[in-house]
């Protein structure tokens, strides 16, 4: 499978490399859902494989996109708690 570019991966999961939070779009994500750090990226981004995921998410938004993953995975909660608390860092996250 090809990878849409969509940004699902950079906003829907944590990603402990860049201590980002669950359902919180990397800071490294561009308006047009580019990475701005593609070149850097952590070996975790790098080793990501487009996959079926994908295509069970896949929606007209990139809100919907991450919704639809958040809840494939049963995340929606969480995510919706740490947005709630503020928490825009895996470390301020965990400290909960």
């Amino acid at each position: 499978m090809e990878c849409t570019r969509c940004g699902a991966c950079c906003v829907a999961p944590d990603i402990a490399a860049l201590d980002k939070p669950l359902g919180l779009r990397c800071p490294h994500l561009t308006a047009d859902n580019l990475c701005s750090v593609y070149e850097r990226r952590p070996a975790v981004c790098r080793a990501y494989q487009p996959d079926e995921v994908c295509r069970l998410i896949e929606a007209p938004s990139l809100e919907e996109r991450v919704r639809k993953y958040l809840a494939l995975f049963g995340l929606t909660e969480e995510a919706e708690a740490l947005q709630r608390r503020g928490c825009s860092s895996m470390r301020q996250a965990r400290r909960g």
